[in-house]
């Protein structure tokens, strides 16, 4: 460590606090600044009477620096900047106002909505055009950084580093996995603690997933316009704070205390075999538009960190009011500082990027695959050697960019979904109104890997991140027991959340004792989650979905923190019946390396008798040849050879009519019936058989072969 003191340099000490003997270096990015103060705290001090600033006093390239006495391991400390007030510029500096560290480790407290977190005139509704600099000090209205201390008894602690075939994604949210879980303590229930209990560890490796994809666990607060309807931003996609954890997901209640339970559920999941991805959220900030709050960058320099245009005005291509500017070195360095602060402190092992073509829009603000950001991921030696993940659109012109992002990305895959639903809900329900129905040739190319979308740049399939649901939209039970959503909870009048769902309700929409409407309804659930769990690819499933959760019909409840969006452990024997089925089909899938392969099937010779890695039979058990159009194509056989070292290879028989169909499997084969979507619940089977089978309508059948 050096020495105490301040000593003149030409190039800033690292952003943030460092520690250091005697107190810390603190170095804040403020381009446009005349003055930064650091505000000292102690702790306990909510109304602020305890305050005392340093002023630093040096500046390089935009950066304010220097070196604070007596700061150490848990001080709380905030910033005061002071410059120009000029809105049409862009700049909105306001000593009177507390700002937060982008680079704090930690948060205590939340943000108090009033006319102090503003830093300008608004009207009644907390809102307006910018009209003059506020003087009221906000204090007690931002939450404020806290100093903390990363050493961490990691003992042995290694990545399992699964490979991409061998992964099954899980995405999850901390407080909805256990806040029901009858076999975790009451105290730990929706912590960080409580999804690494045992009790909880214990469904995912049953399961059979292996990484558990959270969604956001950066610090974050809630929008104005749910704290006045008295609701929380419950998913968290609102971020206040890149580098530190959300603390009301722990059990601990300490800042420090935040930090290592998140450091020890990262570590037990590990232990357990189990990767940790986190949904991170670097495309906006909780500020909203130069209308709504100014917590941290917007007081900073807002013309530096955010998207504006000449007067000064946000360009909003997320929907959220602003849209951080990653073309700017200073945001680029923050959020790859984040991210390596992620993995580095608390050994995460890859991020899913939510709206990520907004991270790519280069100075023409069009999508660029090479923008400075994404190579800057591709080559750093930390970054990329984790997962990363694409949400491969955001809400501007020409936004949808599924199969665009360059390797080593994987894409949430739309097509996947949309095709995947279309087939086995869409197309089920036009051909019980006597409507024409889709064939099988796009549902035969999202089981292949969806070379179409990710057959460039040598990505293979592993490339495509498959689902079916995810945190948005309906549950995997919802979609086949509602025809329309069911928002009104949302306080929005039904208004939000989509209207194109591709779901139907079997007759009766929401729940209903008709038996026969809930085996249709069973029965579609098992098509979706075989295809999806037997297709090449990556398959990610939404967690509950392997149960059956509901969300009583609401498709966007990012605002409903309770029974609507906790998991239910009370299980139906429906219910344990598809848990069952998701489990045997993950077990399917490891038996059989066919299923997972990195490489594309392209209709190749493996072996010296003309076998091809991939083959399409028609019902008759004879090529498809050219009858992929017309009558009779929405049903297909696609025989898989072994993969390579491995003795079995695959055959999936998809019945996509509404009756009952006689299928001759091809010709010479001998298999062995795996898994049937026409059983409530999974049976053992193991004569092989050949020639003519029986399929019921609408199933999927795997065979070993």
């Amino acid at each position: 460590m050096r020495p105490a003191g301040p000593p003149s340099r030409d190039l800033p000490p690292p952003p943030g606090v460092t520690l250091v003997p005697g107190g810390a270096e603190v170095a804040v990015y403020a381009g446009h600044a005349d003055g930064v103060e650091v505000a000292l705290f102690e702790p306990g001090d909510v109304a602020g009477g305890s305050e005392r600033r340093v002023a630093l006093a040096e500046r390089a390239h935009g950066w304010w620096f220097g070196f604070v006495p007596g700061m150490a391991a848990g001080q709380r400390y905030g910033l005061r900047v002071d410059g120009p007030w000029d809105p049409e510029r862009g700049l909105l500096h306001n000593s009177a106002k507390l700002l937060l560290d982008p680079y704090a480790g930690a948060l205590e407290g939340g943000v108090t909505w009033g006319p102090e977190v503003y830093g300008h005139a608004v009207d009644a509704s907390w809102h307006g055009e910018l009209e003059q600099r506020s003087d009221l000090d906000s204090r007690g209205a931002v939450p404020r950084g806290v100093v903390v201390d990363h050493a961490f008894d990691w003992g042995d602690d290694t990545p399992p580093g699964r490979s991409r075939s061998e992964t099954v994604v899980y995405e999850a949210h901390v407080r909805n996995q256990t806040m029901l879980h009858p076999g975790v303590p009451e105290h730990l229930r929706g912590t960080y603690a409580g999804l690494a209990h045992p009790a909880s560890v214990e469904h995912l490796t049953s399961l059979g997933v292996t990484a558990v994809e959270l969604l956001p666990v950066h610090a974050f607060t809630h929008e104005p316009h749910l704290v006045r309807r008295g609701m929380p931003n419950h998913w968290g996609y609102n971020t206040l704070g890149f580098m530190a954890p959300h603390a009301p997901y722990a059990a601990a209640r300490d800042p420090q205390g935040v930090v290592d339970e998140v450091k020890g559920m990262v570590k037990l999941l590990h232990a357990a075999g189990l990767e940790v991805i986190l949904d991170v959220v670097y495309n906006h900030t909780a500020e909203q538009s130069r209308a709504g709050a100014s917590l941290s960058w917007r007081g900073l320099d807002q013309r530096a960190y955010y998207r504006l245009d000449e007067r000064g005005r946000d360009i909003d291509v997320t929907g959220c009011g602003n849209t951080l500017d990653l073309r700017h070195p200073v945001v680029c360095r923050m959020v790859l500082d984040s991210l390596r602060h992620w993995v580095q402190e608390y050994h995460v092992d890859g991020f899913r990027f939510d709206l990520a073509v907004a991270l790519g829009r280069g100075r023409g603000d069009d999508f660029d695959p090479d923008h400075p950001f994404l190579v800057a991921l591709r080559t750093d030696p930390v970054l990329s050697r984790v997962t990363l993940v694409a949400e491969p659109w955001d809400l501007g012109m020409h936004g949808w960019r599924t199969g665009q992002f360059p390797p080593p990305f994987l894409e949430w895959n739309d097509r996947f979904r949309d095709t995947v639903r279309r087939f086995w809900v869409g197309d089920v329900r036009a051909t019980a109104h006597g409507q024409p129905a889709h064939d099988a040739r796009e549902l035969a190319t999202r089981l292949t890997g969806s070379r179409d979308l990710f057959g460039a740049r040598d990505r293979g399939p592993t490339a495509s991140v498959n689902f079916v649901t995810a945190h948005d939209g309906f549950t995997l039970a919802d979609l086949v027991s509602y025809d329309h959503k069911h928002n009104e909870a949302n306080g929005e009048d039904n208004n939000d959340g989509s209207n194109g769902n591709g779901s139907w309700n079997h007759g009766t929409e929401g729940p209903t004792d008709d038996a026969a409407v809930q085996a249709r309804r069973s029965r579609a659930l098992r098509n979706l989650l075989g295809t999806l769990l037997l297709s090449s690819g990556v398959p990610m499933l939404t967690a509950g979905d392997e149960m059956g959760r509901t969300q009583g019909g609401n498709n966007n409840p990012y605002c409903q923190d309770n029974e609507v969006t906790w998991l239910d452990w009370g299980l139906a024997p429906w219910q344990e019946d598809l848990l069952a089925t998701t489990r045997h089909l993950l077990a399917v899938r490891r038996a059989l390396p066919v299923l997972r392969r990195r490489v594309w099937l392209l209709g190749r010779p493996v072996d010296d008798d003309g076998t091809l890695d991939v083959q399409w039979y028609a019902a008759d058990g004879l090529p498809m040849g050219d009858r992929w159009h017309g009558e009779g194509t929405r049903l297909l056989q696609m025989a898989l050879a072994p993969a390579e070292g491995a003795p079995d290879g695959a055959l999936l028989v998809v019945n996509g009519t509404d009756r009952e169909v006689e299928v001759t499997l091809p010709h010479g084969t001998s298999a062995r019936l795996l898994w049937d979507s026409a059983d409530e619940r999974p049976r053992a089977d193991d004569e092989p058989v050949s020639g003519a089978v029986t399929l019921a309508p609408t199933s999927l059948r795997v065979y070993a072969t």
